[in-house]
């Protein structure tokens, strides 16, 4: 009579926080027609759950940027963007993007999810490259990283501020580009 083996244990997704201090969203928009004025906001935070055998079936992403860290190294440039003309940080001082669900394999996915910004929720969908291969850090901490990227008009958000030229053109285009570099440190697995 042969034993009974126990089956092998299901992988169980693993959650992964965002390294602020490593990770970064950058933004791209054209200006006056003629030049494109890129961004960012500093230390995304959040998030990112999945199995490794089964990206992105079992991948879940709750992400947040404090949108008053946004940086154009141009502080005049700077003060406005955070005024009531564009994010009005004061009533919105949080972007936050949490997901639905993704498509695709692991490598190269797209990821949908609900994207708040400047008060307003819109559905949107993030081209995903990753997850690097693990590695551990100095320290011994398991560590991945991944790049995300999309296109969002600006006046979909409520991102409304337009001034036009006096031989026509925009000041400020409605085309953004993102592009979001993360590293994650996997969290310990709850007891």
């Amino acid at each position: 009579m042969a034993l009974a083996q126990p089956l092998p244990a299901r992988a169980q997704p693993a959650t992964w926080a965002i390294d602020a201090g490593h990770s970064a969203a950058q933004f791209a928009v054209r200006h006056m027609i003629v030049s494109n004025v890129k961004g960012q906001f500093d230390g995304p935070t959040g998030t990112v759950t999945f199995d490794p055998a089964n990206i992105p079936g079992t991948l879940r992403v709750d992400a947040s940027i404090d949108a008053r860290t946004i940086n154009t190294r141009n502080d005049d440039r700077d003060k406005d963007l955070r005024s009531d003309l564009f994010f009005d940080v004061d009533r919105f001082p949080r972007i936050t993007f949490k997901s639905k669900h993704a498509e695709g394999a692991a490598g190269r996915f797209k990821v949908t999810g609900d994207l708040t910004m400047h008060g307003v929720t819109k559905e949107v969908v993030l081209d995903v490259e990753g997850p690097t291969p693990e590695i551990k850090d100095i320290w011994g901490n398991a560590r991945v990283g991944a790049t995300a990227s999309t296109v969002l008009d600006r006046r979909d958000f409520g991102l409304l501020y337009s001034r036009i030229l006096e031989g026509g053109g925009a000041v400020v285009g409605n085309d953004v580009t993102i592009s979001i570099d993360l590293e994650l440190t996997r969290q310990p697995a709850k007891e």
